[in-house]
């Protein structure tokens, strides 16, 4: 039988992008945070990335349910600076912004001996490279009470890790990078961090994610640090790895809203 899923999130027609069916995220019939941040943070890097500069810092603000209808991405240059380089996004539907993304850009150049200190990260190892996603776009694997490829494995109270693999492009026709795997990881920072024994029960409405550096290949972890939350208000941070160790950090800040449902598979 042949494979009817969609080969990607978004169809691009100019800085026009229609999600498909896979766009979806968990709190109804509106585009995914993971793949609306995802795309403003791989807009901003192909239109404006620069080979001697790091994306160091992304934030992406979720300000307004994006619906799974076309949107359009516009993009501004704030400072082009010989060390600093800031571009700010903006998603729009229908005449209103539903989310802006900020990104900063800082000079590549060599690094000094250090010796500083860190708290330890102790992640599962990632699956296999050829571990097989049964075609799925996203693979997810959680880590907590046992190992599962829903989140069930975080309903608990103990640690409780994750490592994605994106197998399917943002926009058809133009290719993943680095940062953008990178983006979209960025906001499971808010899930895995939420997450406790009754579920998930507050919907993110920001993520920042910070790189000192990019990561090598599609494999992204994630490890949770803290969770507080008081009011309904509720902040979560979280360490960001490859294969190769850790590459930087998320934090997110979320609203209570129960409803999480899982997309179809």
């Amino acid at each position: 039988m042949p494979n009817s899923r969609p080969a990607a999130y978004f169809i691009a027609e100019g800085d026009r992008y229609t999600p498909t069916s896979i766009a979806r995220g968990p709190w109804g019939q509106t585009i995914g945070g993971n793949i609306l941040g995802g795309l403003l943070g791989f807009v901003v890097d192909r239109d404006h990335g620069h080979p001697d500069f790091q994306p160091a810092r992304l934030t992406v603000d979720l300000f307004r349910p994006a619906a799974l209808a076309p949107l359009t991405v516009s993009t501004t240059t704030v400072r082009a600076g010989r060390r600093i380089i800031v571009i700010d996004a903006t998603a729009t539907q229908d005449g209103r912004p539903v989310a802006r993304a900020s990104v900063l850009y800082l000079c590549r150049g060599p690094a000094p001996r250090t010796d500083i200190w860190t708290h330890p990260v102790d992640i599962p190892e990632p699956p296999e490279p050829d571990h097989p996603h049964t075609g799925a776009p996203m693979q997810v694997i959680a880590y907590g009470a046992g190992t599962s490829s829903d989140l069930s494995a975080w309903a608990h109270r103990g640690p409780k890790h994750v490592w994605l693999r994106t197998n399917t492009a943002l926009v058809d026709g133009q290719p993943m990078t680095p940062f953008a795997h990178a983006a979209i990881a960025g906001d499971v920072v808010s899930s895995l961090t939420h997450f406790g024994p009754d579920g998930l029960l507050y919907i993110n409405a920001d993520y920042t994610l910070t790189l000192s550096r990019l990561p090598e290949g599609p494999d992204i972890g994630l490890s949770a640090l803290t969770h507080y939350a008081d009011a309904g208000v509720a902040t979560g941070t979280a360490t960001l790895s490859d294969r190769a160790g850790p590459i930087g950090s998320g934090i997110a800040t979320a609203l209570v809203s129960p409803g999480f449902a899982p997309p179809p598979a």
